[in-house]
C-alpha cells in the first residue's frame, strides 16, 4: 500500500534580490524592498512529502533518517545563512522562494523519494515544487471583511431558512474573509521568479480586497444582486476576476482559496472554473450551496 509522509523543518536565513546587469533604478522597481543592500530575513518553514511502500513495520522510511538527510544536505548549509553566497545555484538565479523550493527538491532527490517540496517564507507566501523543470506553484494569502446575506430572491423567508438558516436572516453578517491565490508558471533563470511578486499583489489588492472590503456583498456587488454570496460563489467570483489579469502577467491561475471562518472553507480550481461559470449562470438551479 502506498503512503505519502511529510516531514516538517525550520531555518532561518537571508537574501537580496538584486541584479548587477540591471541599475539601481531598474532593480528597485522589479524588486522594491527586497534590494536593500544588506539584505532581509525570513524564518522559513520547510515541508518534504514523499511517497512510498508500507512496509512491515508500518512505516513509509524511518523518520529519523529522512531528518538526518533533511538536516545534512538541507538545513544545516542553510541555517543562518546568506542564501546569495551559499549554494552555487544562487550565483546566476536569485534565491526566490520559490527557486530556493526547487534548489532543494534537486538537492534531496538523490536520497529521498520526494513528491512535493513546499517551502513558506512567511505565512503569507509559500512556494510549492513537484520536480517539474522549472515549473512551479506560487500562493499570496490575503483578507478583506465583508458582510452578506444567503437567500435566493425567488424563495420566501421560510424557505430561504430552511435551506440556509440563520444565514437568511435580513439584515446579514459579516465575515473576515482570508483569501490564498495560487499562481502557477515557469521560474525565470535569472530572476528566480515565476511571477512579478509586486504585479501579483496589486492585482489582487485592485481587484479583489479594494472592491470586496467593508463591503455588504448582496447590495454593494452587482454580481451578487442575483447570485448568493455563499463562500463557494464568492471564490468563484474571484477566480474568475483573476484568471485573466494573472495571465497577463505571465503566470496561470491554478486555484483559490477563500477561508471563510476557521471551520469553513472552499477551493476552486481554474482548470474548473469554466465548468463552474457555466453552471452559475442559471441562480436558482446552481446557488443554493453553503
Amino acid at each position: 500500500m502506498k503512503c505519502i509522509i511529510k516531514r516538517r523543518s525550520l531555518f532561518s536565513a537571508s537574501h537580496r534580490y538584486w541584479l548587477p546587469e540591471l541599475s539601481a533604478t531598474e532593480n528597485q522597481q522589479r524588486f522594491g524592498l527586497c534590494t536593500q543592500p544588506m539584505g532581509h530575513g525570513h524564518n522559513y518553514v520547510l515541508y518534504v512529502s514523499m511517497l512510498g511502500e508500507l512496509d512491515r513495520y508500518g512505516m513509509v522510511l524511518n523518520l529519523s533518517d529522512v531528518k538526518q538527510v533533511i538536516k545534512r544536505e538541507v538545513t544545516q548549509p542553510l541555517d543562518f545563512s546568506h542564501l546569495n553566497e551559499v549554494w552555487p545555484e544562487f550565483s546566476q538565479t536569485l534565491p526566490t522562494t520559490e527557486n530556493l523550493a526547487r534548489v532543494i527538491w534537486q538537492r534531496l532527490a538523490p536520497h529521498l523519494p520526494l513528491v512535493n517540496i513546499q517551502l513558506f517564507e512567511h505565512p503569507q507566501l509559500w512556494a510549492d515544487y513537484e520536480g517539474k523543470g522549472m515549473e512551479a506553484y506560487l500562493t499570496v494569502g490575503t483578507h478583506f471583511s465583508a458582510a452578506h446575506r444567503l437567500a435566493l430572491n425567488s424563495l420566501t423567508y421560510e424557505e430561504n431558512c430552511e435551506i440556509y438558516g440563520k444565514c437568511a436572516r435580513p439584515n446579514g453578517h459579516g465575515h473576515n474573509y482570508h483569501l490564498e491565490v495560487t499562481v502557477k508558471g515557469e521560474i525565470d533563470n535569472r530572476t528566480g521568479m515565476l511571477v512579478d511578486l509586486v504585479a501579483l499583489e496589486k492585482v489582487l489588492e485592485d481587484l479583489v480586497v479594494e472592491p470586496l472590503d467593508h463591503t455588504f456583498l448582496n447590495k454593494d456587488i452587482p454580481y451578487f444582486a442575483e447570485v448568493v454570496p455563499t463562500a463557494e460563489n464568492i471564490a468563484v467570483y474571484i477566480a474568475s476576476i483573476l484568471k485573466n489579469p494573472i495571465i497577463n502577467l505571465g503566470a496561470e491561475l491554478h486555484k483559490v482559496k477563500l477561508i471563510e471562518s476557521p471551520n469553513n472553507s472552499c477551493e476552486i480550481y481554474a482548470a474548473d472554473l469554466a465548468e463552474m461559470v457555466t453552471i452559475t449562470s442559471t441562480p436558482e438551479v446552481a446557488l443554493v450551496g453553503v
